[in-house]
């Protein structure tokens, strides 16, 4: 009889512990679903509700409409273009967040990556379709903007906030970013001058045989930058000014992040598959545009295309510039070119490859020209380690002159795709 008075006894002592620990569980359970909840209104009010620029949000999805139910491609491509700048900005923005919590090493390379996720899924969408030259045009433009305009427009109005001083950076880093650049021209120069001099073993194959061994090299290469980036190696180069760069960082850490890491990272995820759906439109419009604006494609593809492509850098590099943060500004900008330069235009050329597109490394002659006086400027400028609003003035005055080229300029391929 004593058993069952024991088992009671147990379950009477036990009985409301378990009650009260699942009672516990529960309201666990939902503080932290309130929590979350909390948490995600208040990353969408600071995200969306803070921007007067996301007063364009709306062309975004109108553009998707008029492309379905209208033929005014010249619409569609001005609406997609609007859509995309406040999305491009918010980017850039998470990025800021981000990089409080990553470094500007990391910050920049991320915002590099994820400004030129457009590029590289326009890229691939254009491949499928056997728009090789649109590929290449965008690309070039992509690398063009970024250096000479996105640049510019940081060290101008970096320049311009921070007038009384020269704004420093990373000399050893400009230096290994401008020698990536010539290596990528090096690697664009030799498919064209094997074309266009007719020295070819096979007429047509030999330079898509070489562009792809090129390509290969180049993946390797950025492969070994990015170890190099990451490793922490850099850090044994200071940059100019060192003595003052303590109280910089300590400023830094104390910048307090309005959003979390996660969060962050949630809404760069979400933005660039935004900006990518509305930059399919924007492709897909780009020859209805041209006739309807009588704007030339290659004008369309180099410079209004990319300009769009890169708000998200353009915008980033600027605030990051107008705070005295050259480093991650210079990683946007020089790095966002190097990452396209040799990483995604070798890594289309292998995509094509794999889907039986022949997609080289010959950009032409005008444009391979183009590249190459271009990064020959700018590792000129950069070669210093200072930067100021004459300096910014300067590029964007180059972009304008390889910006009015563009519009003067008859693409030879354009029949042939």
């Amino acid at each position: 009889m004593e058993n069952p008075q024991i088992e009671m006894g147990a379950f009477k002592a036990n009985g409301p512990q378990l009650q009260n620990g699942g009672l516990r569980s529960s309201m666990v359970q939902s503080w932290n679903l309130q929590r979350f909840v909390e948490s995600a209104l208040r990353s969408i009010r600071i995200v969306i509700f803070t921007s007067k620029l996301n007063l364009l949000l709306p062309f975004g999805p109108a553009s998707i409409i008029l492309h379905y139910t209208t033929r005014r491609h010249g619409l569609v491509f001005l609406f997609s273009m609007l859509g995309i700048t406040p999305l491009a900005e918010r980017l850039g923005y998470a990025t800021e967040q981000l990089a409080i919590y990553t470094g500007p090493t990391v910050g920049g390379l991320l915002n590099a990556t994820f400004g030129n996720a457009t590029e590289m899924i326009i890229a691939i969408y254009a491949l499928k379709n056997g728009m090789i030259r649109v590929v290449q045009q965008s690309l070039l433009g992509s690398i063009l903007s970024n250096m000479l305009l996105v640049m510019g427009c940081a060290f101008f109005a970096g320049g311009i906030v921070h007038r009384n001083k020269d704004q420093v950076f990373s000399k050893a880093t400009a230096v290994v970013n401008s020698g990536l650049l010539l290596m990528a021209v090096m690697g664009l120069m030799f498919p064209a001058v094997l074309h266009f001099t007719h020295s070819e073993v096979r007429q047509g194959a030999s330079e898509v045989s070489l562009s792809r061994f090129s390509s290969c090299i180049m993946l390797v290469a950025y492969a070994s930058y990015l170890y190099f980036q990451l490793s922490g190696r850099n850090s044994a180069y200071s940059p100019i000014g060192s003595e003052e760069m303590p109280n910089e960082d300590a400023a830094e850490e104390d910048e307090e992040s309005e959003i979390g890491m996660w969060e962050s990272i949630a809404w760069l995820a979400m933005l660039t598959l935004w900006v990518s759906i509305l930059s399919e439109y924007l492709v897909n419009a780009i020859e209805g545009a041209s006739d309807s604006l009588n704007l030339p494609v290659a004008f369309i593809s180099v410079i209004l295309l990319p300009i769009v492509g890169n708000a998200a850098e353009h915008a980033s590099a600027i605030m990051f510039a107008m705070k005295d943060k050259l480093d991650i500004t210079l990683g946007v900008a020089i790095g966002s070119s190097t990452q396209i330069s040799m990483f995604v235009i070798p890594f289309c050329v292998v995509i094509g490859w794999m889907m039986g597109q022949k997609m080289d490394l010959n950009f032409q002659l005008f444009e391979t020209a183009t590249l190459f006086i271009t990064v020959l400027v700018v590792a000129f400028m950069l070669q210093d380690g200072v930067a100021n609003y004459l300096k910014g003035l300067m590029l964007i005055l180059c972009y304008l002159i390889v910006a009015a080229s563009f519009f003067v300029h008859v693409d030879p391929q354009s029949s042939d795709d």
